[in-house]
């Protein structure tokens, strides 16, 4: 395991973060699997890549796609800016709280201790339902699946959302050739300078530019995924830790307001998102499960 943390340190620090490609990121999972249970026989291993390429595949084909989903409307920007000076207008003297924030945080040129902090928790997004399902994978194949069902009506439903209401975040908006709409700058990958991981910012960096759709602001997956990653296992923990998990989450939501990455609104509708997919995939595990005890009542009595 050791091998594999000082190869994967290696890469991060050279190449960048492995966050382009879903197919790059689960197969460092899957090596990473290889390496904590080297005694398994290699069949065991190779199960690994069954169960994961077709969910593999869609997350490809949800990234794809999703870089499409602003070619049926135009963008949304005008009223996100007027709900979050509406909501929190009174407390940041008018302006969008990711402009207060940033007015009163972020110093062009220099980076602040906070930032490091900011740069690690947006870049865990890319890394913290995939690693919680691998464990999922390795310890319960039943609680996995419950897992990646609502991990990928999740995703559904986002997707769903670019397509119909294409939104821009707050850097977007504070473009020139957009109008300036707010004043604002996209500082999400400063931190990583800070720490001499320059390769992992670029590479951020270039996938912002590149590879991602500018304009699916609503609903915020970044805080989605966070909130999935703690409500899927509140149930499971004592109430004293709550607090200590819902800090991820706020963070995550801290982060990319602060960053320009996302409105508050973009994250409210992000949480409901997570409480809708919860209520719908709940039901439908307590259907499945009657209508499989329904079935086998009959099959009893059939037998009797």
């Amino acid at each position: 395991m050791l091998v594999w943390a000082g190869v994967f340190a290696v890469g991060v620090y050279f190449v960048g973060v492995p966050t382009s490609d879903p197919l790059i990121a689960f197969g460092w999972l899957w090596l990473a699997t290889v390496a904590w249970r080297n005694y398994e026989p290699w069949r065991t291993h190779l199960r690994f890549l069954r169960d994961w390429l077709p969910i593999c595949l869609l997350l490809v084909l949800y990234n794809v796609s999703r870089g499409y989903a602003d070619r049926l409307f135009d963008p949304h920007v005008t009223e996100l800016i007027a709900f979050d000076k509406w909501a929190f207008g009174g407390l940041t003297g008018g302006l969008t709280p990711t402009e207060w924030l940033q007015d009163h945080l972020w110093q062009p040129g220099v980076v602040q201790w906070w930032e490091v902090v900011v740069s690690l928790v947006y870049f865990s997004h890319f890394l913290t339902l995939p690693t919680i399902a691998v464990v999922l994978w390795m310890r319960s194949r039943p609680q996995w699946a419950r897992f990646m069902r609502r991990w990928f009506l999740l995703c559904v439903f986002g997707l769903i959302t670019y397509f119909l209401y294409p939104a821009a975040p707050p850097w977007w908006a504070a473009l020139p050739e957009h109008g300036s709409l707010i004043d604002a700058e996209r500082i999400s990958t400063n931190g990583w300078n800070a720490v001499g991981l320059h390769s992992a910012g670029n590479t951020l960096n270039a996938l912002q530019v590149e590879a991602s759709n500018p304009v699916a602001a609503m609903p915020s997956l970044h805080t989605a995924f966070a909130f999935m990653a703690v409500v899927f296992f509140l149930p499971r923990v004592r109430r004293l830790w709550w607090p200590l998990l819902l800090a991820y989450p706020l963070s995550m939501t801290f982060t990319l307001v602060y960053t320009a990455e996302h409105w508050v609104i973009d994250v409210l509708v992000g949480w409901a998102y997570v409480g809708v997919v919860f209520l719908v995939v709940g039901a439908g595990e307590r259907w499945w499960a009657q209508r499989g005890h329904v079935k086998s009542a009959r099959r009893g009595r059939t037998l009797g």
